[in-house]
């Protein structure tokens, strides 16, 4: 069989996500991730869907079957605090890190609800990994927008190379360019207590270059703070 000739690869694992009465698995960020791919060029898409502890595994199994350069692992699904979909979210950060040195898996995207409100948690199964990034939200999301948020952040990391990750500034500045088109303040869901969250409030960032002596750290306030100074402020008549 003829081996893959791209440097990098995004592989997909999903849970149905059943967002309406009549969703018999029809709503998906496969197309979405697979535009990104495209319009990207040198990149692989696989996915799999998961729905509980064990098929998550065997779909994580499955798929890292061949190294890239740069593998992107992009976990979607409904979640909370401690899972994704029904499971636990330890689980998932464990099975991803534990794979990331020998297939070259240098970030995680968790699109799911609250899973990164968790920040020790990600800092914890980061430290000492193969991955130099994690992401994910830590209120509820909207899909769509989420979805839209969640490829232009991996759509910036498809871009880095081995000297960005070497280099925390870099990468916080990459994923910076990432959310410039978004608004900071919009509503991105709510939190535990049915409050309004704000995106810049939600999303958060682990962040661990390579090379000795780095450790995994939080960036979403340095990386929202850059992505401000990188837009246009306007200025606004006055109105008489």
């Amino acid at each position: 069989m003829p081996k893959h000739t791209s440097s990098n690869c995004i592989l997909v694992i999903e849970s149905p996500w059943e967002l309406d009465g009549q969703d018999s698995n029809r709503s998906s960020v496969v197309p979405f991730i697979e535009g990104i791919a495209k319009l990207h060029g040198d990149t692989d898409v696989y996915f799999l869907n998961f729905y509980d502890k064990s098929s998550f595994k065997t779909a994580l199994d499955c798929l890292c079957k061949q190294t890239f350069a740069n593998t992107i692992v992009y976990v979607a699904a409904h979640g909370s605090s401690t899972h994704i979909a029904k499971v636990p979210l330890k689980e998932i950060l464990s099975a991803v890190s534990e794979k990331s040195a020998k297939f070259n898996i240098r970030g995680l995207m968790l699109g799911s609800c609250f899973a990164g409100g968790k920040t020790q948690l990600l800092q914890n199964f980061t430290q000492g990994s193969g991955l130099r990034w994690c992401a994910g939200y830590a209120s509820s999301c909207y899909w769509l927008t989420g979805t839209m948020i969640d490829c232009a952040i991996i759509s910036s990391a498809l871009g880095m190379h081995k000297e960005h990750y070497q280099d925390r500034d870099s990468m916080n500045h990459a994923f910076a360019n990432a959310l410039v088109p978004f608004a900071p303040n919009a509503i991105i869901g709510n939190g535990k207590k049915h409050d309004d969250v704000p995106l810049c409030e939600s999303l958060q960032f682990v962040i661990q270059p390579e090379g000795k002596g780095h450790r995994p750290l939080l960036a979403a306030e340095e990386i929202f703070a850059q992505a401000h100074s990188l837009r246009v402020e306007v200025e606004t008549e006055e109105a008489y």
